[in-house]
């Protein structure tokens, strides 16, 4: 779920006629302390970060005057939360609360459908309320067709006690609530509290939204720039994985950073999986040897071998890791061989410095595990590739073997082939990249190897040299698989004559600022 700030959602609020409290949000203090005085009366400050218990780690504050406001704005931007920097604070009015509700609308993945929970006494802990208050909570299913309708919201505000007037008001704020759930198709969206100031006026004082993951692309007016469950803002690293993800619908590509901060030496592993189950073993192996994990990162669903490429390029971007380990499903039903293409072809262009252990367990891992450790034998490094009959426990005991022997050192750069003769370059595009051919170099081919490579047969000889044996456009909406065989099979069997382009946006920048 991409989760939003309190401040996002109450802007939502809005738009379907929800009561808010009036205020602003601020990144300075001197913008709070003008949001303070353009409202004239007290306020609260609070802290905009994805963190439960605010108030009880000074999240929020109060201030009776705009200078107050200002001094509570700077004792609170800048803070970390829960490790997570604040740079924004939400400044309103501060209500004066009689009573407080708890409202969601949820989605019930038991029941298949969205779920409206009511509860006539709010605060923190919904989950024990329930069970100390029983009867001050409701439930419905909501029919995804008719939706949350007028006199079932009333019902079901009425089963907790409200009556007359203010279950009239609360059912409103319940139906308007679907309807922006619906709207934006949220997971979740809860107000939290809803209250009754002294006036009888009923206000949303806070609330929490997150949209699911696969709708996010639908709604480009949210401004989520990552679709993923965290407890944080996306690092740099991960929006650019993101955007791998986001453009390329074939298999998954899941990568989060567990931390930034650590140094050379501290034993932290750039971590590749395949498959939740197996990954989650190989993660513990790793974990119950002394080792940390800089990261999280799954390809699976039959991605492609630029996928995984892409992936390899991600992970080897954190410059202090030790060791690169791969494992996941050791019956995985994708091609591993797809897998391992993608990976020599990373490795060979970061000239791979550190020991990489990569377990292929799956179709055709034999075949995944040769081209592993015949492609990679010139590497700074050492690789090693396994099997499904392989156990994660063995494989991160040889991957500290390969530790304890292995000394860092800078990688020279990678051999460039030397040109002999004018470029003949032939070019198409794929779906994500660019395949180029140096015709001058097909001539004295000897094996033709890039032509018996290609299973998807895209490429054919004509007059000795390698072209499309379909249509440019064809090649482009992914005709071309992508699977990088060609580019290895020339490189290591034929005449160094193919270069697959795969660009990453933003990741060379991303090296460059961080001299790696």
């Amino acid at each position: 779920m991409a989760r939003l700030y309190e401040y996002q959602g109450k802007e939502l609020l809005k738009t379907r006629k929800i009561p808010i409290p009036r205020g602003g949000v601020a990144s300075t203090p001197q913008e709070a302390k003008e949001i303070a005085e353009k409202l004239g009366c007290p306020t609260v400050l609070k802290a905009q970060a994805w963190v439960t218990g605010r108030a009880a780690l000074g999240g929020i504050k109060f201030a009776s005057s705009p200078q107050q406001a200002q001094q509570c704005a700077a004792d609170i931007l800048g803070r970390k939360f829960k490790g997570v920097t604040v740079d924004k604070v939400l400044v309103e009015e501060k209500l004066d609360i009689e009573r407080e509700f708890f409202a969601s609308i949820i989605i019930d993945d038991q029941k298949r459908g969205p779920v409206a929970i009511f509860s006539s006494k709010g605060g923190t802990g919904i989950e024990e309320i329930a069970r100390q208050f029983p009867s001050q909570i409701a439930f419905r299913q909501i029919d995804v067709v008719s939706g949350l309708r007028d006199y079932q919201a009333r019902n079901l505000v009425r089963q907790t006690g409200l009556t007359g007037r203010l279950q009239l008001k609360v059912g409103t704020i319940l139906t308007r609530l679907y309807q922006l759930a619906r709207q934006y198709e949220a997971r979740s969206a809860e107000l939290n509290p809803i209250i009754v100031n002294r006036s009888g006026d009923v206000i949303a004082a806070d609330c929490r939204i997150a949209i699911d993951d696969y709708a996010v692309f639908r709604h480009p007016e949210l401004g989520i720039e990552i679709a993923r469950e965290l407890d944080r803002p996306a690092t740099p690293l991960e929006k650019i994985a993101y955007k791998v993800e986001e453009g390329d619908f074939r298999g998954t590509f899941y990568f989060i950073q567990l931390t930034e901060d650590f140094s050379k030496g501290e034993g932290y592993i750039g971590f590749h999986g395949a498959g939740g189950g197996g990954s989650m073993m190989s993660m513990d192996a790793l974990l119950k040897s002394g080792y940390k994990l800089a990261n999280f990162c799954d390809t699976s669903g039959n991605p492609p071998a630029s996928k995984v490429y892409r992936a390899a390029k991600i992970i080897l971007s954190q410059p202090h890791i030790d060791g690169y380990f791969a494992s996941g499903s050791g019956v995985a039903s994708q091609e591993q061989f797809h897998s391992a293409r993608g990976l020599v072809k990373a490795f060979l262009e970061e000239n791979l410095s550190i020991p990489a252990v990569i377990r292929l367990g799956g179709n055709s891992e034999e075949k995944a595990i040769e081209i592993l450790e015949t492609y990679t034998k010139g590497l700074s490094a050492p690789v090693e590739g396994y099997g499904r009959d392989d156990t994660p426990d063995f494989c991160v005991s040889r991957l500290e073997e390969l530790l304890s022997k292995h000394k860092v050192k800078p990688s020279p750069p990678v051999p460039q082939s030397k040109e002999g003769r004018q470029k003949e370059l032939y070019s198409f595009e794929t779906f994500t990249g660019t395949v180029r051919i140096d015709h001058s170099r097909c001539p004295t081919c000897q094996t033709n190897v890039c032509v018996k490579e290609c299973i998807p047969k895209i490429l054919k000889l004509e007059e000795g040299k390698a072209v499309l044996a379909i249509t440019t456009e064809e090649a482009r909406k992914g005709g071309c698989v992508e699977c990088l065989a060609c580019e290895l099979a020339c490189r290591f069997h034929g005449n160094e004559a193919i270069s697959i382009l795969l660009p990453i946006p933003e990741l060379e920048d991303y090296r460059r600022e961080r001299k790696f």
